[in-house]
């Protein structure tokens, strides 16, 4: 059943890099002691990286409106800015940790580095959609390489429980509040530049991110797997797509529409033949060992929960407070503002204090279960609601949750991976976090959509009316999230383990 290309045609490591972290660097120093001694500016140069990865789910949202109305299209043709990006980066992230795993982190990491600034640039200078619309799905496939590669990056320098606690509560704040940074730097971007700025800032995160990794990262081709799972990628790839195409299409076409239910099944289907064909191939694009895990594959599902429940947060407060509320751009990324802060606080704390001591299980099923009271109080909402005595509570209480949640799942779901299978493990969790929030948006999208309409049916559509309905519909997607979130809390407890985590310098999957 295997059918593998071989890649030393492609790329053949010299006996030197082979020996992997044992090598000099050329200054005396070993590659292992130079990365260690440099390894906060490591840091720094992936959780930018990261940052402008996350930035880019939002930061154009904001600017969608500018730009439909300078490139004059349609409706429908704006959900694919969007949309594009979505399929490309959601269904190429396996094979971007591959390639991290086979070519060796910071040369896959610079190749997604200029890659993304490429198309970035290329988007802002876009003169109409075919061009903006390209530039969107490639900048999602070099999306899927530099992603991975970073949180490989970060996987691999960090081993030490400490260090290691303080680097991935940094990249967890990231992770949960990269969205809500990007509705203000969009804000203010589109507000008082243009919203082609809205992707050329994506050139300044590049070009410092760019010079840090040449200055801080060395090459590491300690591993040295020369095939590739064709099969694997084939089928991952499209099983992706399909299940993102899906949900996106049913945000607009409806859960019944055929085109949506033929590629969720397709998905589906495709799914379960890539499982099938992972346990056959010698080189598999996703060993099994790496999901199966019971920590870890635990904590890919409350990654992949918390970004499903995540986006009633982000999507529809934001509709909240610009439409009904009439919040600036501006405003609304100031008004989150209280939630990212907390949420930075709180995942350093949970990953450097709390987890050392505790483990992740208190931390994920009690983060769950906050966030979750946090949506609760967003049900609150009316057509003239207070942000200080309605919104704000709700927002700190998020904050609270979600720091406690993303960054101690990300660590798990990174701790104690064999070094060759980093990139692979690192892109589960961004495809977790892709797949859920592109099911969130289009799972809440239609129950708010539902709703609405089921508000409006019998009633006449006076101004007041429809603004009333638009608060029942965000109620209603409000409530969902909190659920999602509940679920989340519930399969965080039956899932992950009691105890603390070893780190890989301590032994692989140990429970102290």
């Amino acid at each position: 059943m295997e059918a593998s290309t071989d890649l030393s045609s492609v790329l053949e490591p010299s006996k030197s890099k082979r020996s992997g972290m044992s090598a000099s660097d050329g200054s005396g120093l070993s590659l292992a002691e130079h990365t260690h001694n440099n390894r906060w500016w490591i840091l720094a140069v992936v959780a930018l990286a990261q940052l402008m990865v996350v930035l880019d789910a939002t930061i154009v949202n904001i600017a969608l409106p500018s730009a439909q109305k300078a490139l004059a299209f349609s409706n429908a043709d704006r959900q694919w800015i969007v949309t594009g990006y979505a399929l490309s980066f959601g269904s190429l992230l396996l094979l971007g940790g591959r390639l991290a795993d086979f070519f060796g982190r910071k040369r896959i990491f610079l190749v997604g580095l200029v890659g993304f600034a490429v198309a970035s640039a290329i988007g802002g200078a876009s003169t109409g959609f075919a061009m903006l619309v390209t530039a969107r799905v490639v900048q999602g496939a070099f999306g899927a390489i530099l992603a991975p590669a970073a949180l490989s990056l970060l996987t691999t320098t960090f081993t030490n429980p400490a260090e290691r606690g303080k680097a991935f509560g940094v990249f967890g704040a990231i992770a949960g509040g990269g969205a809500a940074i990007g509705l203000l730097l969009g804000g203010f971007l589109t507000q008082y530049a243009s919203w082609r700025w809205s992707l050329y800032v994506n050139l300044v995160f590049a070009v410092l991110a760019v010079i840090g990794a040449i200055t801080f990262l060395r090459h590491d081709d300690a591993v040295d797997k020369p095939k590739l799972d064709l099969p694997g990628v084939i089928t991952a790839s499209l099983s992706m797509f399909s299940l993102v195409y899906g949900f996106s299409h049913a945000e607009t076409a409806g859960w019944s529409n055929s085109l949506t239910v033929g590629f969720l099944v397709a998905g589906v289907v495709l799914l379960v033949a890539f499982v099938l064909v992972e346990r056959q191939v010698s080189h598999p694009l996703l060993p099994l060992r790496v999901v199966i895990d019971r920590m870890r594959g635990g904590s890919y599902i409350t990654v992949f929960l918390a970004a499903v429940g995540m986006f009633g947060v982000f999507l529809f407060l934001t509709y909240y407070m610009q439409s009904t509320l009439g919040y600036s751009p501006v405003k609304t990324g100031v008004a989150f503002l209280p939630m990212v802060a907390l949420l930075v606080v709180t995942a350093s704390v949970a990953t450097t204090v709390l987890l050392p001591r505790i483990g992740p299980k208190p931390l994920v099923v009690g983060g769950m279960a906050v966030a979750a009271v946090g949506l609760l109080l967003l049900t609150r909402i009316g057509l003239h609601s207070s942000y200080t005595t309605v919104i704000l509570p709700a927002l700190v209480v998020m904050g609270l949750g979600l720091g406690a949640t993303f960054a101690p799942s990300i660590n798990v779901a990174t701790a104690n991976v064999d070094p060759a299978d980093a990139g692979v493990a690192s892109a589960m969790v961004n495809t977790s976090q892709q797949i859920g929030g592109s099911i969130g948006t289009s799972l809440l999208n239609t129950l708010a959509a539902t709703t609405l309409g089921g508000y409006l049916a019998h009633r006449v559509a006076t101004k007041i009316v429809v603004a009333e309905a638009g608060i029942h519909s965000y109620v209603t997607a409000f409530r969902w999230s909190a659920l999602i979130f509940a679920v989340g809390a519930l399969a965080a407890l039956l899932l992950l383990k009691w105890g603390k985590v070893a780190t890989s310098s301590e032994g692989h999957g140990a429970m102290l």
